[in-house]
C-alpha cells in the first residue's frame, strides 16, 4: 500500500522571492580575554542560547585556516568572540563543554572539527538543527532554507567568504555573524513551542512510500 507523506522543501526561486531576515538585536564584540570573561558570565545565565562559527575563507586547495569568530547568541543579544585575537581560552572551552548550558547549532560537526585543530574538548549539551528538523518533515538542511521554511524570510549569505580576520568586523559581518547565530535559537524555540504546523506550510509536498 503506498502512504502519502508529507515533505517540505523550498526552492531556491521560492527563497530568493523572500523578503531578508533583519537582525533586531544588540551586538558585542569581544576582543579580548577580559570582555570574553565578562560576557561568558553574563551568556551562563541562559539556559540555551544559539551557537555559530565563522572562518577566513581559504581559496587554496588543501588549506583551511583556523576559526577566526565564535557567535553565541542569547536571543536579545549576540557576543562575537574574536579567537583569532585572544585565542581559544579555557572559559569558552568550558561552555562548550558544559551540558547544563543548551547549544542550538548547525552542521556541528563541521565546527567542532576546524575547532579541534585548536584544541581538543569534549562538546556537551548541544542541538543540530540538522537533526531537529526532520522530526517537522523539513528536508531541507541548509540554514538558509530551513529558516525560509518556518518564517517566511530569506538571510543573506553576503559575507559570507568575507575576511573574519580582519582587524575590525565591519557592521555588515556583525550583522551577518549575528543572525547565524540567532536565528538558530529562534527556529529552536518557534519548533519546541508547538506553533509551527507542517501539514499548513505552504512548502508542503507529498512523498509516496511503501
Amino acid at each position: 500500500m503506498n502512504v502519502k507523506t508529507i515533505i517540505l522543501s523550498i526552492s531556491k526561486e521560492q527563497l530568493a522571492a523572500l523578503p531578508t531576515v533583519t537582525y533586531p538585536g544588540h551586538i558585542v564584540v569581544v576582543n579580548t580575554v577580559e570582555q570574553a570573561t565578562s560576557a561568558l558570565e553574563i551568556i551562563k545565565r541562559y539556559p540555551v542560547v544559539g551557537f555559530d562559527t565563522e572562518t577566513k575563507p581559504s581559496f587554496r586547495k588543501g588549506r583551511t585556516n583556523q576559526v577566526a569568530l565564535i557567535q553565541i547568541s542569547t536571543g536579545d543579544c549576540c557576543y562575537l568572540f574574536r579567537i583569532n585575537k585572544f585565542g581559544f581560552i579555557p572559559e569558552l572551552c568550558r561552555l562548550i563543554e558544559d551540558e547544563s548550558t543548551t547549544k542550538v547549532g548547525l552542521s556541528l560537526k563541521d565546527d567542532f572539527q576546524v575547532l579541534h585543530k585548536i584544541q581538543e574538548f569534549s562538546p556537551k549539551g548541544f542541538i543540530d538543527l540538522q537533526s531537529m528538523v526532520k522530526e517537522y518533515n523539513i528536508q531541507d538542511c541548509s540554514l538558509q532554507k530551513i529558516y525560509g521554511i518556518i518564517f517566511n524570510e530569506r538571510i543573506s549569505k553576503s559575507q559570507r567568504l568575507s575576511n573574519w580576520e580582519a582587524s575590525t568586523l565591519t557592521a555588515p559581518q556583525q550583522i551577518y555573524a549575528s543572525i547565524d547565530a540567532w536565528t538558530c535559537l529562534k527556529i529552536y524555540n518557534h519548533l519546541i513551542s508547538g506553533n509551527f504546523k507542517p501539514e499548513e506550510s505552504p512548502y508542503k509536498q507529498s512523498q509516496e512510500s511503501q
